[in-house]
């Protein structure tokens, strides 16, 4: 009888704050990234396009001026970065992520909308961003900071590189708290939502991390606490989709 070789799928990366967990966030996201955009249109049923429009307003809405350079921490496919600059209209918009097999399908898309010059996409980590002090006027992160290594960490140095005054724009999932949506939000996205990331993915651990790392991740007030102990002032917080996902703003 014949045998096959059946490589088990890779572990998740741990949810939460540890060390050493970066590289394995950029492995997963390197793994998954050919089919990184079709499983968010199609497991957000489009609504995550209509979040990112609503994030680029309230950052608009908080700029002081016409902006010169914005940053998009966790920029992964560069969806996010791309949508602002054109929105937005600075002399440069930067996107950084950890993940390089990311990278590469955000920097296709930069190419097809002739945006070479002014979108630039570099490899880094949010907790030691390549960027001088005071250098940007607005800064973006969508569905990043809970694959961050270090929350504070990683909040902190995103407010080193902000000018006095500019804004941080924080787009998450969050937890439903209504009675009947809490517990169908739970079903789908514990039991549907995986399984469908896996058959669509190949990877089994991608779409087991994404409600482990959601469930343990301080939203809501947690959330502006963290931000408030990392210097942010002026704070905001929103909830879109009856609390599938949250915005959260605060000014450097």
């Amino acid at each position: 009888m014949k045998s096959t070789d059946v490589s088990p799928s890779p572990a998740a990366p741990p949810p939460g704050q540890v060390d050493g967990k970066r590289e394995q966030v950029a492995a997963m996201f390197d793994r998954i990234a050919p089919r990184y955009d079709l499983l968010n249109r199609t497991l957000s049923l489009g609504i995550d396009v209509r979040w990112r429009k609503r994030a680029i307003r309230l950052l608009a809405e908080r700029l002081v001026g016409p902006p010169e350079r914005l940053l998009d921490v966790a920029t992964g496919t560069a969806d996010l970065a791309i949508a602002a600059h054109e929105a937005l209209a600075p002399a440069e918009t930067i996107g950084v992520d950890p993940s390089e097999g990311m990278l590469a399908f955000g920097r296709e898309k930069v190419a097809e909308r002739g945006l070479g010059g002014a979108v630039r996409l570099d490899v880094g980590a949010s907790e030691a961003l390549p960027y001088p002090d005071d250098h940007f006027d607005g800064a973006l992160v969508a569905f990043g900071v809970r694959n961050f290594e270090h929350l504070q960490g990683g909040l902190a140095e995103i407010h080193r590189v902000l000018r006095p005054s500019a804004p941080l724009v924080v787009l998450e999932f969050s937890r439903p708290r209504a009675p009947g949506l809490s517990q169908a939000y739970q079903f789908y996205f514990t039991q549907v939502l995986p399984r469908i990331g896996r058959t669509v993915s190949g990877d089994a651990g991608a779409y087991t991390y994404l409600p482990e790392s959601v469930r343990v991740f301080p939203d809501g007030d947690d959330f502006l606490r963290e931000l408030r102990e990392t210097g942010y002032r002026d704070l905001h917080a929103e909830t879109l989709t009856f609390g599938i996902a949250s915005l959260y703003v605060g000014i450097a």
